[in-house]
């Protein structure tokens, strides 16, 4: 692809690291291969170059959650300006009035809409519950308005995109599957664990993880876990069910001990709650279990069923019920040929279909696109 060089993109993220997969390995870095000079504004980062990409560390400033939002946004703005990039493309809601302000100036905005804000907004409880269709009303308004006045927006599914085509032409779906390069590192006769079952990301309340631990009272198993509790008390709450006795927990991990979680675990759990935003997400974690050749056990959502159904890769159950997930486990542990079925045919979707190399020309494709109007 015909790329003009030395065109300079600059990444905002207020709340991300410099280290984000999405943003940092996948965009940037592709971006940054492609020829595009490439810059990323981050908090927690240090100022550097890393694998073609500029790094601009920011410091997180103020005490409490908003006064520390707001402080830190102005200072990501005051970086760009400083950039004085071709295109800005930014990363968290937190940042849409900067956004706008950046167009305003003439610039070429992109809006990288991880989630569906306005649903998530709805699910969370540290909102009281009065206010949040409010709140969700609002930031529905203005994303909107942001979207009819940059250059396009990004997204991660089909949903979310078609909202905002609603307001922009240019929205395109880059979905967020895994990279190729961390799978090709595993390849080989990589020996599954018997009994070993896993679940690496956050450990929050939505992300089923209570439910998770319960079914393991009844399953010959055990189940690695990896991750942060968010709060504190839920882990609390968590380590006091009967099925902590059959949980190995590992805590915060690097990438290198994941990928090897993954690979030689028997099954991969993904059984999130029937959120609004989460019941038409496309959850990474269904992806590398594929890519990993791991069969999958997931929540009976009619968008993840049909991936599963369709590659014939797993099961699906009722996130809800431990009984459920427990028969689940105990369904892919029985058949050790047919569980390896399931995660041969996994790989081949991952491969086929499911991987950030496809997603990857569909970024280079946007941003000349996005440049030559």
């Amino acid at each position: 692809m015909n790329t003009p060089k030395k065109i300079k993109v600059a990444h905002l993220t207020s709340a991300h690291p410099h280290t984000d997969i999405r943003i940092f390995h996948k965009q940037c870095v592709s971006l940054s291969k492609e020829g595009y000079d490439v810059y990323l504004v981050a908090t927690k980062g240090e100022t550097q170059l890393l694998d073609g990409v500029h790094i601009i560390g920011v410091e997180r400033k103020g005490k409490g959650r908003f006064r520390r939002m707001i402080s830190t946004t102005a200072e990501v703005y005051r970086k760009a300006l400083e950039l004085d990039a071709d295109v800005y493309h930014f990363h968290d809601p937190e940042l849409l009035p900067y956004g706008l302000k950046l167009a305003r100036k003439g610039k070429k905005v992109i809006y990288d809409a991880h989630e569906d804000l306005p649903k998530q907004i709805m699910d969370k409880h540290w909102i009281p519950a009065v206010f949040r269709g409010l709140i969700s009303r609002f930031f529905r308004f203005f994303e909107g308005y942001v979207a009819k006045r940059i250059a396009g927006v990004i997204s991660v599914n089909e949903p979310i995109c078609d909202r905002f085509k609603k307001h922009n032409v240019n929205v395109e779906q880059i979905a967020n599957y895994p990279l190729m390069n961390e799978v090709l590192q595993l390849e080989g006769d990589v020996a599954k664990i018997p009994g070993q079952v896993c679940y690496v990301g956050g450990l929050f309340p939505t992300r089923g993880i209570k439910e998770m631990v319960q079914a393991m009272e009844t399953v010959d198993a055990r189940l690695v876990l990896a991750g942060n509790f968010v709060p504190a008390s839920f882990e609390a709450e968590v380590r006091k069910l009967k099925g902590w006795e059959k949980v190995d927990f590992r805590g915060f991990i690097d990438r290198e001990e994941i990928m090897q979680i993954l690979s030689t675990s028997e099954v991969g759990l993904v059984t999130l709650h029937p959120t609004r935003s989460y019941l038409e997400a496309l959850p990474i974690k269904m992806f590398e279990y594929m890519s990993a050749g791991t069969p999958v056990l997931a929540s009976d959502f009619p968008l993840w069923r049909g991936i599963i159904e369709e590659a014939k890769c797993g099961v699906c159950v009722d996130p809800m019920d431990p009984s459920a997930i427990a028969k689940g486990i105990k369904f892919l542990l029985s058949d050790k040929a047919r569980s390896s079925e399931m995660g041969e045919n996994g790989k081949i979707a991952f491969r086929e279909k499911y991987n950030w190399l496809i997603e990857e020309e569909k970024l280079l494709g946007y941003y000349t696109k996005i440049l030559n109007e």
